[in-house]
C-alpha cells in the first residue's frame, strides 16, 4: 500500500498548526512520503489562482491529503473565483469527497471551557456526518441579475437546493454505518415540512432503515436540532444531514466541546480517500504569533490513519497522546483558565511528541 501525503499548510495559522501536525507523523515512524503545496491565498498570491495545477496533480497522486487552513481578510475583495475558498472546493470537487466527519468530543478536563453547564455536555460524543458536494452549495442555477419585479428593475440573487436519490443513499450509507461502529443511534436531520428536497431524504432514510436493523433511525427538523444541541446534546450519537445544514450544525456542536480548536475533521470520497484538516478556519488575527492550538490538526492526523490507512492502532496513540497532554495541564490560550500551564503551539507540539 503506498503511503503517499499531499500537504497543504494553505493560510494564517496553517502553516504553524501543521508544522507540529508534520512533526507528529515524522515521530511515528510510518513510512509515509510527505510533499507540501500551495492552496488558498498563499497560492493566490503565487499564482494568482487558489488552486494552481501543480497542486491538482499532487492531490490527484496522493492517498490522503492533510491541511491547515486558507482564507483571510486580504482576499475577500478579489473576484470570487480568486478567492481561497475555491481552492478547498476545487479539491472537494475533484475528488470527489462527498462525505464530511466532524467529531465534537468533549474532553472530561474542558468541560469547564464550554459555553454550557459542565452536567449538560459532560461525555459528550457526537460524530456529525455532513454530505459535502450537493445541495444548494452546487446547485444550479445560481447567481445574481437585474430582473423587473413589481414594475421596476431590481438586482435578484437565487441559487438551487437539489439532490438526486444516489447522493442521498450514498452519504445515508456511511452514517448507518458509522452509527453501526458507535452505539448504534443515527439522527437524520431534515426540513421535509418545508423544502420537498429533505423530504425525499427523509424517504429514502426510511427506506434504507431496514437494512441496518441494528440501527436505531430517528428524524428531526433542523431548527429543532438547533435547539437541541443546545439543550441536550448528549442524546445525540450520529446526526447525518445535507450540505448547507451540516455545515451550520457542525460549527454549533463544535463550541459545545469548550474550542473549535480541538476538533479535526475528515472529508471521503467512496475508497476512503480523504481530505483531512482542523474545523476551524485560518485565525489571521493570531498568526505568526505562535499561539496558535494544533490539536485540531494533530488530531485529524488520527483520523487520516484510521480511514484512509486503517492503522487503528497508531490513530488511537496520537489521541491518547492528546488525552495525556491536556490531563497533564498543558492548555494553549483557546482553553487556557487558571490552574493549567499556558503554552504556544511549538511547546503544545513538543508536549504531544513526549506523549508519544
Amino acid at each position: 500500500m503506498s503511503k503517499k501525503i499531499c500537504v497543504l499548510p494553505g493560510d494564517g495559522i496553517g502553516p504553524e498548526i501543521m508544522a507540529e501536525a508534520v512533526r507528529v507523523l515524522q515521530a511515528l515512524d510510518l513510512g509515509f512520503e510527505m510533499e507540501t503545496a500551495l492552496l488558498g491565498g498563499a497560492a493566490v498570491d503565487a499564482t494568482s489562482n487558489p488552486y494552481p495545477e501543480a497542486t491538482q496533480k499532487l492531490v490527484q497522486a496522493a492517498d490522503a491529503i492533510l491541511l491547515g487552513a486558507v482564507g483571510g481578510p486580504q482576499w475577500d475583495s478579489l473576484p470570487r473565483e480568486q478567492r481561497p475558498e475555491r481552492g478547498l472546493l476545487g479539491i472537494r470537487k475533484q475528488l470527489g469527497l462527498f462525505a464530511n466527519l466532524r467529531p465534537a468530543i468533549l474532553y472530561p478536563e474542558l468541560a469547564n471551557a464550554s459555553s454550557l453547564k459542565p452536567e449538560v455536555v459532560a461525555g459528550l460524543d457526537i460524530l456529525i456526518v455532513r454530505e459535502l458536494t450537493g445541495d444548494i452549495y452546487f446547485g444550479q442555477p445560481r447567481g445574481i441579475e437585474v430582473r423587473e419585479i413589481d414594475g421596476q428593475k431590481q438586482r435578484f440573487g437565487f441559487n438551487t437546493m437539489h439532490y438526486s436519490e444516489s447522493e442521498i443513499r450514498r452519504i445515508l450509507r456511511v452514517a448507518f454505518e458509522a452509527a453501526r461502529k458507535r452505539n448504534k443511534k443515527l439522527c437524520s436531520v431534515d426540513k421535509m415540512n418545508v423544502l420537498e428536497t429533505t423530504q425525499l431524504w427523509r424517504d429514502i432514510a426510511n427506506e434504507l432503515a431496514p437494512e441496518y436493523p441494528d440501527v436505531e433511525l430517528t428524524h428531526m427538523l433542523v431548527d429543532n436540532a438547533a435547539m437541541q444541541l443546545v439543550r441536550n446534546p448528549r442524546q445525540f450519537d450520529v446526526m447525518v444531514t445535507g450540505n448547507m445544514f451540516g455545515d451550520i450544525l457542525s460549527d454549533e456542536a463544535a463550541m459545545l466541546t469548550g474550542s473549535i480548536g480541538m476538533l479535526p475533521s475528515a472529508s471521503l470520497d467512496a475508497k476512503h480517500k480523504g481530505l483531512y484538516e482542523p474545523s476551524h478556519g485560518s485565525a489571521p488575527d493570531i498568526a505568526g504569533k505562535g499561539v496558535a492550538n494544533p490539536l485540531a490538526t494533530i488530531l485529524s492526523v488520527a483520523m487520516m490513519l484510521r480511514y484512509t490507512f486503517a492503522l487503528e492502532e497508531a490513530a488511537v496513540k496520537v489521541e491518547n497522546a492528546v488525552k495525556k497532554v491536556l490531563a497533564q495541564g498543558y492548555r494553549t490560550g483557546d482553553i487556557h483558565e487558571p490552574g493549567t500551564t499556558r503554552v504556544g503551539t511549538r511547546q503544545m507540539g513538543d508536549a504531544v511528541l513526549a506523549a508519544l
